[in-house]
């Protein structure tokens, strides 16, 4: 349940519709809608687990380089990343995407 919580947070403060979050992370939106209301939970060592756990991470990485600012936080996620060749909020959509996407959070975060 924790990490269902956690997941839905993190959409919530990433502005993630339910069905970008249920591309993300490979749940149905049924799925995404019983995780949010809290009656089915997230199994960590489960592929959709991991995916969501990289979700929360990318979210805590992202926050601290906007000092917690929404507005700064969607500007990143909705425009185009020189660095990133994409839009974030699209590549968060695959696996390799998210990865990469977190990976360059991290760093900006050991460059900061």
């Amino acid at each position: 349940m924790v990490l269902g919580k956690a997941t839905m947070r993190a959409a919530q403060e990433l502005h993630l519709s339910s069905a970008a979050l249920a591309r993300v992370i490979g749940f149905s939106e049924p799925t995404i809608s019983r995780i949010a209301n809290g009656s089915r939970g997230i199994d960590p060592a489960s592929k959709e687990g991991q995916l969501a756990l990289l979700l929360v991470r990318l979210f805590r990485s992202l926050d601290p380089l906007v000092g917690g600012d929404a507005q700064k936080r969607q500007d990143w996620l909705r425009s185009h990343n020189k660095t990133l060749n994409g839009i974030p909020a699209t590549l968060i959509e695959t696996p390799q995407g998210l990865v990469t996407a977190l990976s360059y959070l991290d760093g900006m975060r050991g460059a900061a």
